[in-house]
């Protein structure tokens, strides 16, 4: 890797190795190029942006914010279904204009997310995009995390789990079906493949969940980006080629341990928030102390990791 000066005097990161691949790749829209989210094109979890923002502004009631982290908290230990916590969390933004929602997601991507880029996967994404091919953002994650990262990066394209709207706009709380997850998920790059004459076989997906591996066996170039334990082993097992990306200080095992350890900070923290909240009969109060003390004690726990 070497930098070089860029507008804004930020210097770029250039993958010699995948970036040169992609160079000297077939050009043409049918090679797909699809990009996750979350862990791979974002250092961390856009959502957890999302809440944060929200819980600050006070735009979050307490109830709410725990039925979350208590769906996220039995999602990691397995005992619930991804589907079950994205629509727990969709029901948070029912009976809102779907383009507030959209603007709020705007909003947080610039303040937030935007800095979490990865540049060499910016570097990636503009190496397909130079090839011509057709490059998707194809993530679990709601079209207001997912909107802002591929306009900012260019993508035209997208699959990602859509907030159903009323004939007036305002949204029911409810998830277009199927949820984008895993098999799904796959499924949904398939169709997308179909219908827009791009050949799997000619096409790369780059992605860090274990979740991810039915889509990695479609493409005929898996390359799995800080991927989890799982999608390791496959990979290490099949020759797949893995990226580690350090450069937003989340990739590779130290950076999931951080995000975990972040993740599992709430649950506490959440039970002392509901009981401030008790004590002094205030619910808001339990929010201030949720947004005064969540964002140091997980700084905490990612610098003792």
């Amino acid at each position: 890797m070497t930098t070089t000066p860029q507008d804004g005097g930020r210097p770029p990161v250039r993958l010699f190795g995948p970036a040169a691949e992609v160079d000297a790749s077939p050009a043409g829209p049918d090679v797909g190029a699809f990009f996750d989210l979350d862990g791979t094109l974002v250092a961390g979890y856009t959502a957890a942006a999302q809440t944060r923002y929200r819980l600050r502004r006070h735009d979050l009631r307490v109830v709410e914010f725990l039925t979350i982290v208590q769906l996220a908290v039995q999602f990691r230990l397995g005992r619930r279904a991804f589907e079950t916590l994205i629509e727990g969390s969709s029901r948070t933004i029912k009976g809102r204009l779907a383009r507030d929602v959209d603007e709020m997601g705007e909003r947080i991507f610039r303040q937030s997310v935007a800095d979490l880029i990865y540049p060499e996967m910016r570097e990636l994404v503009r190496a397909h995009q130079r090839r011509g091919h057709t490059v998707v953002l194809s993530s679990s994650a709601l079209t207001n995390q997912v909107a802002p990262v591929a306009r900012y990066l260019g993508i035209e394209r997208v699959v990602c789990n859509r907030l159903v709207a009323d004939e007036r706009g305002i949204l029911t709380g409810e998830i277009e079906q199927p949820v984008v997850w895993g098999p799904t998920k796959a499924s949904g790059v398939q169709q997308f493949a179909a219908d827009h004459q791009v050949d799997l076989r000619s096409s790369y997906f780059y992605a860090d969940g274990d979740e991810d591996l039915s889509l990695m066996c479609l493409v005929g170039h898996p390359r799995p980006t800080n991927p989890g334990s799982m999608l390791t082993k496959v990979a290490v097992r099949r020759g797949w080629p893995i990226m580690r990306l350090g450069s937003r200080g989340s990739g590779g095992p130290l950076g999931v341990g951080r995000r975990l350890a972040s993740v599992s900070s709430l649950g506490p923290l959440a039970a002392a928030a509901l009981g401030v909240g008790l004590v002094r009969r205030n619910k808001r109060a339990g929010v201030n102390f949720l947004t005064r003390f969540w964002p140091g004690r997980s700084s905490r726990s990612m610098a003792s990791s």
